[in-house]
């Protein structure tokens, strides 16, 4: 990400600059706070930190400032991708800066791998978080002494008390949409009884569960989020940054308005799970910058839709079922709908951020089908993914005339454009291979028998083997159980495919083909979706149940020389079956394996 520059009219220069992309509520609601200024005098001091820090600081560069803030607790899924492709696209087009910021305050199930995978899935996306001055991602824990100061502040202000009551009581005594909550025997201890507790609690003296701190709001609040939430909690649990340094950690709805806050986050933007916390994020930072604690003016939180897209999951413990009861083989397998999922398979970051332009920012819930994302991975490999043919099904074809035509032993060297479509100004890359006595066909390419409309090989007909020469067919072998074993045909002299006497022959099909002499064995697994249902896990449903048997076929092929020489992650169209990927972790030159990305088109159900 570049660093932010100044601009004249923040909101028009962005709209000017940006014409291409379409608006939504999210970029209106940004472009009107660049109108009126909403965010103009805040100052930024290079680093997080309290409203002193920050008043120390000089006018924010950023003109705003959003965040990506992932709990690394598990590995990002294609949901996660449309909320990076959110916040740090619109900070990119209207010269802000997006944090990355790990929301680590849950010790127990947090762990410096997915730490990792998520920096990882940020930038393979396309994204940076460095700003002048920094470079590095946030987290939450490093703001674990502020948000212990901040609720001491509470307690002082009255605004916060110590709940001693059982997990189960406090549960009960919150009542439910029908009826108010009643208040806790403690809510009325006084402030110096309160912060002794709270303190208690911090030097470890009381037992895990025995007692939390809760905001003190309103126990008949219509929104039961405001009924005295919970912020602080007992936890004996070593944190994977701050070891074992506390024995309290705040809860999720309190820390993260905070981490806004002391981040100068201008616009949140959150799916809508969170708009019912909404009015507690604000009434704490309306404490917090009226007590002098953070800077004003606070940050907003703003919601939109979740990602729904069928035949998918992606609940993050639904997830790990799936890997841990073996039904697929990892966090990165083809059909896992993460990020490292989903870059196995061979999507791009390119197809990944036009799915995620092309569905749009909405506040209302809708399904998208999975039709849509393959779509963008078509559209953006048709003119980059090189071209190559491969037989996944392969049964011999013997050229029976062609010793005494072309020569004992001859191999015709041939030729084809690697990309048919080639970047303008450029030449097209071009792959060679050789044609001789004994090529490989797909089985489907013949019929002893055809059916009605059938154009490629049957007995006396003609077709022409792509990049090749015309062949008339003449027959085929078969085993003892009756298995065509050999097709046989003869090749017209003088056919080859850009010499003169190309066209002298008309055929009415071309089919793929790989020499026998120089074809590739390859290992290629054939992925499908993961599930049948097309909401899997909608209802209460147990998603188990839908898991597509056929979701994984592996067969062996033979692929042209030029695909042998492949590396990891190269993508190419396999020609007539679609899209594959050079496997990023068991392909190897000499071994090759490759995975179906998508089908040339959507055939699903069909």
């Amino acid at each position: 990400m570049s660093h932010p520059t100044p601009a004249n009219t923040p909101a028009a220069a962005a709209a000017t600059a940006d014409a291409a992309k379409p608006s939504n509520f999210l970029r209106q609601i940004i472009e009107a706070d660049l109108d009126k200024g909403t965010y103009a005098q805040r100052r930024w001091a290079g680093s997080p930190g309290d409203a002193a820090h920050h008043a120390a600081g000089t006018p924010d560069p950023a003109k705003i400032r959003t965040r990506f803030p992932p709990e690394p607790n598990g590995y990002l899924h294609i949901g996660h991708a449309k909320s990076i492709c959110i916040n740090f696209g619109l900070a990119r087009d209207y010269g802000g800066v997006c944090h990355l910021r790990f929301d680590d305050t849950n010790p127990e199930k947090e762990d410096t791998e997915y730490v990792n995978s998520i920096i990882d899935a940020v930038q393979w996306l396309g994204f940076d978080w460095s700003q002048s001055g920094n470079d590095k991602p946030y987290q939450a824990s490093d703001y674990f002494d502020f948000m212990y100061r901040a609720a001491e502040y509470l307690i002082e202000a009255g605004h916060a008390y110590v709940d001693e009551q059982t997990i189960e009581q406090i549960r009960t005594n919150r009542g439910d949409f029908s009826k108010p909550g009643v208040n806790s025997p403690y809510r009325s201890r006084t402030p110096a009884e309160n912060l002794a507790k709270f303190r208690e609690m911090k030097a470890g003296e009381h037992e895990d569960g025995s007692m939390v701190l809760r905001a003190k709001i309103d126990m008949a609040s219509p929104n039961i989020n405001m009924r005295d939430p919970a912020i602080y909690r007992i936890r004996r649990a070593t944190h994977h940054h701050t070891g074992d340094t506390w024995c309290i950690y705040p809860m999720y709805t309190y820390a993260h308005p905070i981490e806004d806050a002391l981040e100068q986050i201008t616009h949140s933007f959150c799916t809508l799970e969170f708009e019912d916390q909404r009015p507690f994020y604000d009434w704490l930072l309306e404490r917090l910058t009226e007590g002098g604690l953070l800077a004003s003016p606070p940050p907003r939180q703003y919601e939109f839709s979740r990602l729904n897209l069928t035949y998918v999951i992606t609940s993050k413990r639904k997830l790990a079922q799936l890997v841990y009861d073996h039904k697929v083989s990892g966090w990165d397998d083809p059909r896992m709908p993460t990020i490292v999922g989903l870059r196995r398979r061979g999507y791009t970051a390119a197809a990944l951020q036009m799915f995620a332009e092309r569905i749009g920012v909405t506040k209302s819930d809708s399904w998208i089908d999975y039709s849509t994302l393959e779509g963008c991975l078509r559209e953006d490999l048709e003119l980059k993914a090189h071209r190559g043919m491969a037989v996944l099904n392969p049964v011999k074809l013997v050229l029976t005339n062609w010793d005494e035509t072309m020569g004992a032993g001859h191999l015709e060297p041939c030729s084809l454009p690697a990309l048919p479509h080639p970047p303008e100004g450029t030449e097209s890359p071009v792959r060679h291979f050789t044609i001789g006595k004994e090529v490989w066909i797909e089985r489907e390419d013949f019929e002893e028998v055809p059916p009605k409309g059938y154009k490629r090989l049957f007995p006396g007909n003609k077709v022409r083997l792509k990049g090749g020469y015309v062949i008339e067919c003449t027959g085929c072998h078969k085993d003892a159980t009756g298995k065509i074993t050999e097709v046989l045909a003869t090749v017209v002299p003088d056919t080859k495919s850009g010499t003169p006497g190309a066209d002298s022959v008309k055929v009415k099909a071309a089919i793929t083909w790989v020499g026998v002499a120089d074809g590739v064995p390859a290992e290629v697994r054939m992925y499908d979706r993961l599930f049948l249902d097309a909401q899997p896990d909608a209802g209460g449903k147990d998603f188990i149940e839908s898991l597509n048997p056929n979701s994984l076929k592996v067969v062996t092929a033979i692929v042209e020389p030029s695909l042998a020489n492949a590396k990891p992650d190269d993508k190419f169209q396999f020609e007539r079956h679609g899209y594959f990927v050079a496997d990023r972790v068991d392909h190897k030159v000499g071994k090759p394996v490759f995975n179906l990305a998508v089908g040339l088109k959507d055939s699903w159900g069909k």
